[in-house]
């Protein structure tokens, strides 16, 4: 290679020095040359590629001058070069430069410039600006077309701006643009091509992203087959291929099939590369790694032994790879009893990532879990926590950092995985039961950190800085910024480079800075919040409850899940951490089969005579499970005037946010109600950290008294006012099957009572200052609700009543089921987007539910989803009043708590959300509602306590809970 520069170098020389330069012969080497530069880029070896794209650079020059097409090819060529070595900002300036050149050439329809604006979008994915990556892709698609047709060119395009999509979680529009790739390849490519494979690789990931595993599996079942005849079952990359599918059959508990794969992978890889080599080294780990997740020790042990050899020939004892073998070595002498052995591998690979990786690695982070399980299991309490609370610091600050660049999707895997791991954390008080630890704290600020922290802090973020357009660009940069830092921080610390990444840090904390000083509640939205600063918020009479839930380990995971409390007073020195029962004690009552009806409730909140049950039924009343063990936790109340209770904030956790907690009877005359001033919370970190709304006006939007049927006409005229630029954007056709029933819930017939109640609270709010504007019959339409806060501010009270739904997660059923359901159902019922299954009904809706379309192109469908609602800007919304059926339901996902309209509309920025909990009773409904109002605004109670005074009094009148308990307030 040195030969090779040194002949390129005078080759440049003489040209320069010739009198008559002769074009042709330059054209020629120049194009010699790039044929050798493009072999070795495009193979992967750019920094060997770069030395001789700089001299053809000189060349052309110095000989043909810039104003020609094979220049702009060479800053083209320079470019990637750049950019595969990991210098994007010169990478993106050579092909800023070529794009300008291509089209002063040749104009913005050719190939040179479609080619530059691909390469630019790729360079911004790598830099982690999506929305410029993805305008350069779309700018560049058109032209594919005219110039070249929907053809190769087309297609990696497509397959490119997918794996934007992919990164943003937006899997429904990446999953579109792998298909109609996958298309284009098939037809021109044909099926046995590897960039047909690739694009079907892709497409399967994000089936496995998303838990569509059977489709997955059946994709990559056909890539193995494509690269089988192609590469020949004795090629390595077909090795990686089986090793893939074989991960997705361990994942799914197929350990069996995933086995032979594993197995089969192994031989291809000693075959092609020989025992030796770090492939067949990773193929034995990952064999290693399944036999420890299958119990199969006894295969484990000498598999990893293999692994650890050939990582020490091949790497050293120093890499990262061999720390990983001597971890799950560890693991498993573990669980063969085999302690002596275990520490010193599990200890060495700590010391070994620390010093490779950091200690604020991810890998370093995952890894402690293994060392905390043994010094668990040989009751070495003090070492184990040590190393839990080291783990958890370093997993929170991961996290924090993460909010500013990863996607939704992205932080909810990456929270979902570190919340695997609270559950030895939550266990870990049980285990020492009796004994001084430091964990109860760090449960408590741990639930402060995770219950809710996507919706709390990184959706806060992005919606605090995209509210305007400079602001916005800014924080894009910062994105890429810290997307940036986060791929140095990857890599081993001998890898890095320590002037980048300085570089990169002072910029983001730059950035930062900016944002946090011209975005009003930037600042605060990154604010972690620990128990001591909840603590000094409460007041003497006042106490701080936290509810948790985990998959219990004793110290080895078991299949139960316990919750517990974590309760705080003022003076604690700290809080007390107090185990309550197992979810199935609650899960027999919650999740019943039928519809959440008056029966039901009725259960639900009863106080069953002992002597009626079943001889030797455990079961107790919800007071005994979950407020009785708590109580002797709890200051006295003050005294026993109404405004003298006992104030509680608390926050649910689980299946308790199904629960009206206040209505939960203490005796046949009390409820916790009764007994407290009951605050629910999404988290108590609000104490500290409160969802403040600027009141920007004083008017309300209400809907009711809602046409469902379909009046084309009708609507058209009530959306005059409304063009495509005043409302958010459409989701599109989306269907769901016809339901029925009697009450303000799946059946989609008009609700008389609904009308009366926004008549009703009219002169309620105008005595009380408000402006309200009504929308009813054919006017309260799809296209009304999403010009909400387009423009103006949003209302200080928004007023929905109507039809609600929540489907449950379609997962939940089993296979067979699911085939059925999926092939009779439609799309939106069974969505795997669990804010696309729960949503409102608005005028017209029935043409929609019925047929799965709006009845016009133009138009929307009448039906409201919390996905669309989490789009909107409702942040000058002090009130939103759900009146309609199961508003507050939705998934419970991990310590994220209820995805649904719930999530959707602190999403786009209310303060208050009152919600129904199940079907509730359309006349009682409307009684409920106006009594609140006129004890907020005639008698000016604030919005917590006039709700509470309202349900009381409901309750005194009906007494029946199914009557008046089945709404919450939640701030």
């Amino acid at each position: 290679m040195k030969k090779l520069i040194t002949l390129l170098f005078l080759l440049v020389s003489f040209f320069a020095s010739s009198q008559t330069v002769d074009t042709a012969a330059v054209e020629k080497e120049v194009d010699s040359l790039f044929t050798l530069a493009d072999k070795l880029w495009q193979g992967g070896r750019p920094e060997e590629a770069l030395p001789i794209v700089k001299n053809i650079q000189k060349l052309i020059e110095t000989n043909l001058g810039k104003e020609n097409q094979k220049y702009v090819r060479c800053l083209m060529v320079l470019g990637n070069c750049n950019a595969m070595m990991s210098q994007l900002d010169s990478g993106e300036q050579f092909l800023l430069e070529a794009k300008v050149r291509s089209v002063k050439l040749l104009g913005k329809e050719n190939k040179f410039h479609a080619a530059c604006l691909l390469n630019l979008g790729n360079v911004y994915l790598a830099m982690g600006r999506y929305e410029a990556s993805v305008l350069n892709y779309h700018e560049a698609l058109p032209i594919w077309e005219k110039v070249l047709g929907k053809k190769k060119y087309y297609a990696t395009c497509l397959y490119n701006l997918s794996n934007v999509h992919l990164l943003l979680g937006r899997y429904e529009d990446a999953e579109l643009l792998l298909l109609e790739a996958k298309d284009i390849q098939e037809k021109v490519l044909g099926k046995e091509n590897l960039e047909y494979a690739r694009t079907l690789y892709n497409l399967a990931s994000l089936y496995e992203e998303t838990g569509r595993y059977d489709a997955a599996e059946l994709l990559l079942s056909t890539v193995k087959g494509i690269k089988e005849n192609t590469l020949g079952k004795e090629n390595p990359e077909y090795a990686n291929t089986l090793g893939t599918l074989a991960n997705l059959y361990a994942k799914t508990g197929r350990y069996e099939d995933a086995e032979p794969l594993h197995l089969t992978a192994k031989d291809i890889q000693e075959n092609a590369l020989g025992k030796e080599h770090h492939q067949y080294a990773l193929a034995l780990q990952n064999l290693g790694a399944l036999y420890l997740e299958m119990g199969n020790y006894e295969k484990a042990e000498p598999v990893l032994r293999s692994a650890i050899a050939i990582w020490e020939k091949t790497v050293g004892k120093e890499h990262q790879d061999y720390a990983s073998s001597l971890d799950n070595l560890g693991a498993v002498y573990v669980n063969m009893g085999r302690y002596k052995a275990a520490e010193p591998l599990l200890l060495e690979a700590k010391a070994i990532r620390g010093k490779a990786l950091g200690k604020e690695n991810y890998e370093y982070a995952l890894g402690l879990y293994n060392l905390v399980n043994f010094y668990e299991v040989t009751e070495q309490f003090d070492s184990a926590e040590i190393i839990l609370l080291e783990a958890s610091a370093i997993q929170k600050s991961l996290l924090s950092n993460s909010a500013s660049y990863l996607s939704n999707q992205e932080l909810f895997s990456m929270s979902s995985l570190f919340a695997k791991d609270l559950n030895q954390h939550f266990s870990f008080p049980q285990i020492r039961a009796g004994r001084n630890s430091k964990i109860p704290a760090a449960c408590f600020d741990n639930s402060l950190f995770y219950k809710g922290f996507l919706l709390t802090t990184a959706n806060q973020i992005r919606h605090l800085a995209i509210s305007d357009t400079t602001s916005a660009k800014q924080y894009e940069l910062l994105i890429s910024y810290h997307r940036l830092l986060a791929q140095h921080y990857a890599l081993p610390i001998a890898e890095r480079d320590s002037t980048t990444i300085a570089d990169l840090e002072v910029k983001a904390n730059s950035k930062e800075k900016e944002l946090t000083r011209t975005v009003a509640g930037f600042g605060e939205a990154q604010q972690q919040v620990t128990w001591q600063e909840v603590q000094q918020k409460l007041k003497a009479g006042e106490a701080v409850i936290e509810l948790v839930h985990y998959n219990y380990y004793s110290p080895k995971p078991t299949d139960s899940t316990m919750y517990a409390a974590l309760v705080l007073r003022p003076g604690d020195t700290a809080p007390h951490f107090i185990p309550l029962f197992e979810e199935k004690s609650l899960d027999s009552l919650l999740q019943t089969q039928g519809d959440r009806k008056a029966d039901y409730v009725s259960n639900l909140y009863s106080l069953a005579e002992r002597g009626a049950r079943p001889l030797g039924d455990p079961q107790k009343t919800l007071y005994e499970m979950l407020w009785k063990p708590l109580e002797k936790s709890l200051p006295p109340a003050p005294s026993q005037g109404e405004g003298d209770k006992l104030t509680i904030y608390f926050s649910p956790s689980g299946l308790l946010h199904r629960l009206n907690i206040g209505a939960i009877p203490i005796s046949d005359e009390e409820t916790l109600a009764d007994r407290y001033r009951l605050v629910e919370l999404g988290s108590t970190r609000q104490l500290v950290v409160p969802s403040e709304v600027k009141i920007a006006n004083q008017d309300a939007m209400l809907f009711g008294g809602i046409q469902y049927e379909m009046d084309s006409t009708a609507i058209s005229q009530a959306n005059i006012d409304f063009t495509p630029e005043t409302i958010t954007a459409s989701r599109g056709e989306l269907s769901f099957s016809y339901s029925d029933s009697t009450l303000r819930g799946d059946t989609w017939k008009y609700l008389k009572w609904t009308d009366k109640e926004v008549m009703a609270l009219e002169p309620i709010l105008k005595s009380g200052g408000i402006q309200a504007t009504t929308r009813r019959g054919y006017a309260a339409t799809e296209e009304a609700f999403k010009a909400i806060g387009k423009g103006n501010p949003s209302p200080r009270i928004l007023h929905v009543a109507t039809h609600g739904f929540f489907f449950p997660d379609p997962k939940t059923a089993v296979s067979g089921e699911r085939v059925r359901s999926e092939l009779s159902e439609p799309v939106f019922k069974i969505s795997d987007h669990p804010m696309i299954r729960s949503g409102l009904i608005l005028a017209g809706g029935n043409h929609a539910w019925q047929t799965g379309k709006p009845i016009k192109p133009d138009m929307e469908d009448g039906i409201l989803t919390a996905y669309e609602i989490s789009q909107m800007n409702l942040s000058n919304t002090e009130l939103v009043v759900l009146s309609a059926c199961e508003t507050g339901l939705g998934d419970i996902e991990g310590n994220e708590g209820v995805y649904g309209l719930q999530r959707a509309f602190k999403i786009a920025g209310a303060k208050y959300l009152i919600m129904s909990l199940w079907q509730v009773p359309d006349y009682q409904t409307q009684e409920l509602m106006t009594t609140f109002y006129k004890r907020w605004l005639a008698d000016k109670m604030t919005i917590p306590d006039a709700f509470r005074s309202a349900q009381k009094e409901m309750r005194e009148k009906y007494q029946i809970p199914y009557l008046w308990a089945g709404f919450v307030l939640v701030e």
